[in-house]
């Protein structure tokens, strides 16, 4: 087992790492088309973060946010507090959910 303070190359190792701890090790699996009508500014976002996270394709950010909402939302029911430690230290309280 990997160390949980790791420190991956890229962020796109990091979302994978994160994507196959949660998803567990599926070997076959059946795929739904689904298609989406997205205004220009979420478009934006989506190539942004694709291009921020080496991702191979659209559907790929896609799959690790909704692998990382899941979590998130998990976690909320179970009455998770969430926080962020910035670069210089600092933690701060982060409202996901309001």
């Amino acid at each position: 087992m990997q160390s949980r303070r790791k420190r991956y190359q890229t962020a796109a190792d990091a979302m994978r790492a994160a994507a196959d701890a949660i998803d567990g090790s599926h070997t076959e699996r059946a795929t739904t088309r689904v298609q989406l009508e997205m205004p220009p500014q979420a478009m934006d976002r989506l190539q942004r973060l694709k291009e921020r996270t080496e991702a191979a394709s659209y559907a790929e950010v896609i799959r690790n946010a909704l692998r990382l909402f899941e979590a998130l939302v998990d976690e909320h029911e179970k009455g998770a507090e969430f926080s962020l430690k910035r670069a210089n230290g600092e933690i701060v309280a982060y409202k996901i959910f309001v």
